[in-house]
Order: C-alpha cells, then structure tokens, then sequence
C-alpha cells in the first residue's frame, strides 16, 4: 500500500469532536495508513463546536471562493485546515457559515434534527469533491465513515461520474450502530434531483432515514467495513443482496486488517 493515496472523508474525527467509536475509527484507520507511507487527506466538516484557535484552524484561500448549488441556491465554500498534532497528517474542514456555524453538531437544543442536515449532506459530500479537485490529487482509495458522508458515494458514482480524478477511485464504506431517530427533511430526494436525475438512485433515499442514507452509501460503494460489532440486519441483508466484498468487525489487529482490505479491493 505504500504510495497509494487514500482520502478518508468522516462525520466526525477525534481530536476535533468528542472521542466515539466513529470518530476514534475513522481517525485510527488514517493514522494506521499513513504510517505505512500512504498518502493520506482527511476531510470532515468544520461544526461550529470546533474550537479553531485550540485546533490552529486556518482558511487556506486558494480552495476557498467557490460557491456550490444546493437546491438552486449558491451556498459559498469555505476550506480550512489544520494539521493532527504529531501526526504530520491534514484535516481538511469543509465550512459555509449557513450551514456549519452553528454551536452543534447534528441536533438543536431539544435534541431535534436540524431540518437543513440534508442541505449540509449535500453541500459537504460536492464540498469533498471540488477539494479535492483543486489538489488535484487522485485517490486510490475514498473510505467514508458516517452518515453526514453517507451521500458522497451516490455523488461520485452519479454527479461526478465523468471526472476522470475519481475514475480509477475504489469507494469503502465503514458501518456503524450509531445513527440518528427519524428522517431527515423529506425533500432530500428532490433536491439531490435537482443535479442528477436517476431515479433508480434517488429512490434509495426518498424516505430520507438513517437507514435508507446508508444503503445508498451501500449500493454506490466497491467495498463495506463493519466498523461496529453489530450492524442492524436489514443493511447486512442489503449487502448480502448487493454481493458486497465485506470487512468484519475488527476488534484487535484494525491496522493491519484494513491495510490488508484496502489491498484487496485495488485488486478487483
């Protein structure tokens, strides 16, 4: 695996946000990686939580100034970036004061679903993309953890199938059992139409729920990880039926098991 390049894109990563099973497995399978000598980007959203002068956050203006459509509106695209302490490794944080600046992660203070998530799946998941097309840099392998990156594959495979930086890309997918009550706002549907139309795709995610976010991410990925002990049966059903390459969980020995998986799904 060495001198490959991985871009790991993540809902949450320690030390930016409290210490999770997502957030500790999305940052240890990156560290794990990049000790090996792969190239390694880490992209994640920057939450209003995140406190930037702690964390020595920095906008980096020569990504930033884009404006992405979401949903016929012109959002502005802010990137900024930090460095892991003692990791040598980059985080990039994918920002837009409308959707992330907000004191919280993922729920009000009533513990309600902000009814814009959907917008910010959107925007985060074409935010990843035009990046890392401005760095120019092609990754071998895209692993994604976490539902607020759960539509990125969906985009890639649809939105941005003509991309000759992605074409080569082989999508990875770790599951977990920590997820959120409800729905989403249920016109994520039409407003994903509104840049591509597939309806086949689009009906995956027409009940936008916690679910239904994670077999798009399924269906429109080369390989899944089990990245929590259990998984709720009606999506290891769904990847049996999709005859998905399947990662168990990994209790010990994660580094080398997913170096390991990461090989094997270059060779397909």
């Amino acid at each position: 695996m060495k001198d490959k390049r991985i871009l790991f894109v993540s809902s949450e990563v320690v030390p930016y946000l409290p210490e999770t099973e997502l957030s500790s497995t999305a940052f240890s399978s990156a560290k794990n990686a990049h000790s090996k000598g792969v190239q390694t980007r880490i992209f994640m959203p920057r939450y209003g939580v995140i406190n930037e002068r702690r964390h020595q956050l920095h906008e980096v203006i020569r990504l930033s100034g884009m404006n992405l459509v979401v949903n016929d509106l012109d959002m502005p695209l802010i990137i900024k970036v930090a460095s892991i302490p003692k990791e040598r490794m980059q985080v990039y944080f994918i920002d837009n004061e409308e959707y992330f600046k907000r004191k919280a992660v993922f729920t009000d203070e009533d513990d309600k679903l902000f009814s814009d998530n959907d917008e910010r799946a959107i925007f985060f998941a074409k935010g990843v993309v035009e990046t890392v097309k401005k760095l120019n840099w092609a990754p071998d392998i895209i692993h994604i953890h976490g539902w607020m990156a759960s539509l990125l594959p969906l985009y890639l495979r649809e939105f941005y199938k003509e991309e000759p930086l992605f074409t080569e890309s082989k999508i990875v997918t770790s599951l977990y059992n920590s997820g959120f009550e409800g729905s989403l706002n249920s016109e994520l549907s039409e407003k994903v139409k509104f840049d591509f139309d597939d309806s086949d795709k689009i009906a995956t995610i027409k009940t936008p729920n916690h679910i239904n976010i994670l077999k798009s991410a399924i269906e429109n990925s080369d390989a899944i990880i089990h990245g929590s002990e259990t998984i709720d049966e009606e999506l290891t059903s769904f990847i049996e039926e999709k005859e998905k390459p399947v990662l168990e969980y990994q209790a010990e020995n994660l580094k080398e098991s997913y170096l390991n998986f990461y090989t094997d799904v270059l060779s397909v």
